[in-house]
């Protein structure tokens, strides 16, 4: 009897991702990572040692059958692999770009105790291209339960609970403020990490499940959370992200030239300034950028404003290296397109020109004390330590906040002193009938974390309406 030949070792190296050259893509809005070819994604899929209880799973926020679809997917098995993953994640092609999977997922898979973990997203991104090149087939639409729910908000969360409850049987309305569906995936996120045509493709098979979209309503205006349920709906989901910019409150923050990312990226993203003429929307770039912050959003910001004809684009971050809260993918990207970080630097004020637009920002060095309540070591000012660096342009990215709309046209809804909804474990706010999720309870976070609290604001949804008479 001829022995079994031992299964090969799976190599301890991931499959490297192939990219645009630095040299090419930090002119253009392309994507940049161009996605695994077949043999690529067969490859690194065959490096999945099939745990028998797999750690990965519970890294991801929307419980994907990580395995399963792995399994699938080496298997040649393309259409049974992106079904499985849709059982749990209706934006499949969202999440396998701009998902941190390396603090998720991929952080708990068993691969990384021998070499690189197995890369989750990219495989995740390869089935639901491959789906997409051939033409999104939604399921079969259940019986109707005759329940209503409106969503509020297209973004993250609110698609995810759309997805959900329409699938289980329940009439959906997505009210969006916007005059596109997104959220932040829209105006936000650029299009060399996430193009349009991609998150429009999701929203689409989101509304092929049953789920009505209604842009361009805005809710605390054109009506009230109050008003929707007295007409018929059985539950409300708020949905509506953090979209307000935060401040420095800085001397000459409101010179010509300084723009809050949140302005920045929308006119960029959701406006298309990067296509001016052709989109009329101009915006102003110098030779000299200084973006503040260090997390996505002023990687996002410093990038494309390269992009957008800079020369040189500084990030000024009041931390260090270690500390800085953008993936660790995007700040690789970001430096191999020649931005240059100055860490351990505050701007203290902006200083302008005869004419209001700013010409200079001056700043201060910092030096890192006890961790503060993040968790990170905090900064603290180097006294007689400040210099100035010239600019044309400022883009501050220190964070966004929810839009209070809604919390302040509705009686009785409890919120926290920084504007979030106070919701309990499964999304459920202090109204009846009325549940919240996403960066609106948390604060700015990822898209994920967003949808996950989206899955749990669902089930709790429907088990709500299903009870009542």
């Amino acid at each position: 009897m001829a022995e079994s030949k031992p299964k090969p070792k799976p190599k301890k190296e991931s499959v490297p991702m192939p990219k645009q050259d630095p040299k090419t893509r930090s002119a253009n809005f392309d994507e940049v990572a161009l996605g695994y070819t077949e043999e690529q994604a067969l490859e690194e899929a065959s490096r999945c040692l099939q745990c028998p209880k797999p750690q990965c799973v519970m890294g991801c926020p929307v419980g994907v059958s990580i395995p399963e679809f792995t399994k699938l997917l080496k298997e040649r098995k393309y259409e049974e692999s992106i079904a499985k993953i849709k059982e749990k994640n209706a934006l499949p092609a969202i999440c396998g770009r701009v998902c941190p999977q390396e603090e998720q997922c991929q952080k708990y898979c068993i691969m990384s105790k021998m070499g690189e973990p197995i890369s989750i997203g990219r495989l995740e991104r390869f089935v639901a291209d491959w789906e997409r090149s051939r033409g999104i087939k939604p399921p079969a639409k259940p019986q109707s339960t005759g329940k209503k729910v409106v969503v509020v908000g297209a973004g993250p969360a609110g698609l995810t609970v759309a997805a959900e409850l329409a699938r289980l049987g329940h009439e959906v309305v997505i009210y969006e403020a916007l005059h596109l569906p997104g959220g932040v995936l829209v105006y936000g996120i650029p299009e060399f990490r996430l193009p349009k045509s991609i998150v429009q493709a999701e929203v689409d098979y989101i509304r092929k499940l049953g789920a009505d979209l209604r842009c361009g309503y805005l809710i605390g205006r054109i009506h009230t959370i109050p008003e929707l349920l007295s007409t018929g709906f059985d539950a409300v989901f708020i949905g509506t992200g953090a979209g307000l910019p935060a401040f420095m409150n800085l001397q000459g923050e409101n010179l010509g030239g300084i723009y809050s990312a949140n302005e920045f990226l929308i006119r960029v993203n959701l406006m298309k300034s990067y296509a001016f003429p052709a989109y009329d929307t101009p915006i102003r770039i110098g030779k000299h950028v200084v973006v503040v912050g260090g997390g996505n959003v002023a990687m996002d910001s410093a990038r494309s404003a390269l992009r957008l004809g800079a020369e040189e684009v500084c990030i000024a971050y009041r931390r260090s290296r270690e500390e800085l809260p953008a993936r660790k993918e995007e700040i690789e990207n970001a430096e191999e397109e020649g931005i240059v970080c100055k860490f351990l630097a505050a701007p203290t004020k902006f200083l302008g020109d005869e004419k209001g637009w700013v010409k200079a920002v001056e700043c201060v060095c910092m030096e890192l004390g006890p961790p503060d309540e993040s968790g990170r070591r905090r900064p603290v000012p180097v006294k007689g330590s400040e210099f100035v660096m010239d600019t044309d342009t400022i883009i501050t990215a220190i964070g966004r906040t929810p839009n209070p709309i809604i919390q302040s046209t509705t009686k009785g809804l409890q919120v926290t002193k920084w504007g979030t909804i106070l919701v309990d474990e499964n999304g459920k706010t202090s109204l009846e009938g009325v549940y919240a999720g996403g960066d609106i309870v948390t604060g700015e976070a990822t898209v994920i974390s967003a949808m996950g609290a989206g899955k749990k604001a669902a089930k709790a949804i429907h088990e709500y309406i299903m009870r009542k008479q």
